[in-house]
């Protein structure tokens, strides 16, 4: 009997494994990284929505001394009740954030500028309640 090649008996497992990858779609091609893109698309929308405005999930430094004071003051004589949080506004740059339970029970996040005069409010909860419509 004669003896295979080195050369041949090299080849072989290679071709198989080549074979095994393509027929799997681990080849180099796009099939293979769809995870991978699917990934780096969800990472790349989170970042858009962070510079559009939405930061829900950035941190919001907490407001401390006099500016703690003025802020939970202008909030309550707006809107009385018990401040919640009194926080920088990190979706409007350079504004103040005081979230209030009032009396009823809701709760309304009150903005205010830097003057501390209220320039918007928005009650807690109403993105779930729009979106269950």
């Amino acid at each position: 009997m004669r003896a295979l090649p080195g050369r041949v008996v090299l080849a072989a497992p290679a071709a198989v494994l080549m074979f095994a990858l393509v027929a799997c779609g681990g080849s180099d091609s796009d099939s293979g990284s769809g995870a991978a893109d699917t990934q780096a698309q969800s990472a790349g929308a989170a970042a858009a929505g962070e510079a559009d405005g939405d930061t829900d999930d950035k941190k919001e430094p907490p407001l401390t001394g006099d500016i703690k004071q003025k802020a939970e003051a202008a909030a309550l004589a707006a809107y009385p009740g018990t401040v919640v949080k009194s926080e920088e506004d990190a979706e409007k740059p350079g504004m103040y954030a005081v979230e209030v339970k009032q009396a009823d029970g809701t709760s309304i996040e009150v903005y205010m500028d830097t003057s501390f005069k209220v320039t918007d409010t928005k009650k807690e909860g109403t993105e779930e309640t729009e979106d269950a419509g």
